[in-house]
This record gives C-alpha cells, structure tokens and sequence, in this order.
C-alpha cells in the first residue's frame, strides 16, 4: 500500500508557520512510516494540486488529505476534495458536500436541528437587523468561515451597539455575512469521532476556562489555536480525559453520534460542546478535523491507547476499505 499525504502551505506564512505546518505534516508522514506504510509527502504551495497528483497512481495509492486550501483561494476546502476525486483517488476524511455545508453555519444549524441535537439560538444578522436581537451575551462569527477567524473576547457582546460594531467588524475583514449566537457560558467539551461502520467517539477533551473570570474570555478565540504567548494560547488548558460522570458521558456519546450521523460524516470529525443548565449545546462540527500529533483529537485517541503512529494508520485503513484494489483484499481476508 502506498500513502501519498497532501498539505497545504502557503509561501505568504510568515517563518514559524511555515516550519510549524513542515514538522507536523512531516510528523505524521514519519508515522505511518514506522508502521510500514510506503509513504510519500508533498507540500501544496498553489492552486496546481493536479500537477502534484499526476506523479502518482491512484490504483496503488490512498491520498491523506491534509489540505485546507488552495494557497490563494479562498474557502477552496471544498475545491481540493473535488480535484482528488477527479483524478480518481481513494482519500482520507470527509467528502466535498460535507465539507462544503460545514463552512455555512446557518445551515449547518438546520441540519444537525433536523437530527434532533440541540444547537444555540442564532441567526444571520445585518448592523441593522441587530436593533432586534435580545438575547445577551451574544457572540458574533463569521457565517461562512472555520478556524475562529475575528474570534476574540470582543465577539461577545452584551448590548446592541457592540452587536452591531462586531457585525460591522466581521463584514469588513471577511467580507461575509455575520451570525450572531446565545453564548452560551458554560464548560466545553471537544468530541471526536471516528470510524465507518460502527462509529465511535473518542473520550471528550474539556477546554478548561477556569483561568478566567470574565465571561468574555471564556471561549476559544483565534489567537488560542494559532498564537503562542498569547493569555488564551497560554492559559487555556485541555483536560484529557474530560473530568466527568458516565451520565454525561453517555449523552456526549449520543449526541456526538447523532451529529455524525445526521451530518453525513466519514472517517472522522470533531464535535464542539457547551454544557450549561445541564444541557448540551453543539456549537460546531469540523470534518476533517486537526489531527496533529498535539490536537485534542490525537490527545483523545492517545487516551485510548492508540499511539500517533496506530492513530493515524487507522485512519488510513478507514479510506483503504472503499480503495477498489485495497478494499477489496481487505474484505478476502476478513472472510
């Protein structure tokens, strides 16, 4: 079997990011390494992904799919998958349809409601329409984007004019509609699920705000993903496994599946919780999830006991099984 593994790098980065993005993809490449698995890595550093794929064969290699954009196109997730899918690669992770629906949060809402997991009220609002809203604190994101872009403390409000100045703050840099949320304070469980046929989740990572008093900087905002030094980067803690009781952890488990189910899932994802009144709010799903080797969903899977190396194998056995050539040897020998 052979692995090709894809990533996204964007020569624009500055020099950390860069070398960060290197030695996490490359980390996960040495991985399946260890584990036998012939493995190739390529950066993908312009919108040509064709040029790359054309160097392998899709009869003998599974792509693992690492790409969160074409570097200079935006919102081209999507866009990656369907190239991969044309060149008639078996990949890891979730399809372009998924994909798509979870960067629009406004119907991503409709469909996990459907399927009956409760989610915050929320809507999508102008600076105008915001004179109507009253529910506070409220929290203002994108409507249209992932990876808590403009999320800081300032996205939640507590009164009508910082509404409207957040909506205004989410137009202008984004150049999208903004959707503005209950907040709901509360503790925060990341859950993560993977695995076909009989989906599983993974034991929930709690996101520990007790650092702060504010309700304000009770969130996981932009600069506590992706900046070190930062009060949320550095105070922020993840509590693996989450400290709770089975009850909890049996509606966890229900819930998360339901999302996974309903949102038509594959390989694996990650489901973000809120708990308050003793009632789960799901406030996002991300397919295709980080699965770096210090993401919580690798913390999760390490609880369980798998290692980053049996880990990540794993999730190349999950895409193996649809492989026409691999799938197809997988289900002899299973017989």
């Amino acid at each position: 079997m052979k692995v090709l593994v894809i990533y996204d790098l964007d020569p624009a980065w500055d020099k950390k990011e860069i070398t960060d993005a290197r030695r996490s993809n490359r980390m996960l490449a040495e991985s399946l390494r260890s584990e036998g698995i012939e493995t190739f890595i390529e950066e993908v550093t312009n919108p040509d992904l064709e040029k790359i794929l054309n160097r392998y064969n899709p009869d003998d290699t599974i792509v693992f799919n690492l790409c969160e954009t074409l570097p200079g196109i935006q919102l081209s997730e999507k866009k990656v998958v369907e190239i991969i899918e044309r060149k008639g690669f078996t990949y890891t992770g979730n399809r372009p349809e998924v994909i798509d629906l979870s960067y629009n949060k406004q119907k991503t809402k409709k469909i996990l409601s459907s399927a009956g997991v409760t989610v915050p009220q929320g809507a999508v609002l102008s600076p105008q329409q915001a004179e109507k809203w009253r529910i506070f604190p409220a929290i203002v994101k994108p409507s249209l984007e992932h990876c808590s872009l403009t999320l800081t403390e300032k996205s939640v409000v507590y009164d009508t004019q910082s509404l409207k100045e957040q909506i205004r703050k989410v137009n202008l840099e984004l150049r999208q509609p903004a959707l503005v949320e209950d907040f709901i304070d509360g503790r925060e469980f990341h859950v993560s699920v993977w695995n076909n046929q009989s989906p599983e989740m993974l034991p929930p990572v709690e996101m520990d705000f007790s650092a702060f008093r504010e309700i304000n900087k009770r969130l996981c905002t932009y600069d506590s993903k992706f900046t070190p030094g930062s009060e949320h980067y550095e105070k922020i803690e993840s509590l693996v496994p989450a400290p709770i009781e089975e009850e909890l952890y049996a509606r966890l488990e229900s819930e998360s599946l339901k999302a996974w189910k309903g949102f038509g899932c594959l390989d694996y994802a990650r489901f973000d919780f809120r708990l308050r009144d003793d009632k789960l709010y799901l406030l996002d799903v991300n397919p295709n999830s980080d699965i770096s080797f210090d993401a919580s969903f690798a913390m999760a899977a390490e609880a369980l006991n798998y290692s980053y190396s049996k880990m990540v194998k794993q999730i190349v056995m999950m895409a193996a099984e649809r492989h026409p050539v691999y799938g197809e040897r997988m289900l002899v020998f299973s017989e």
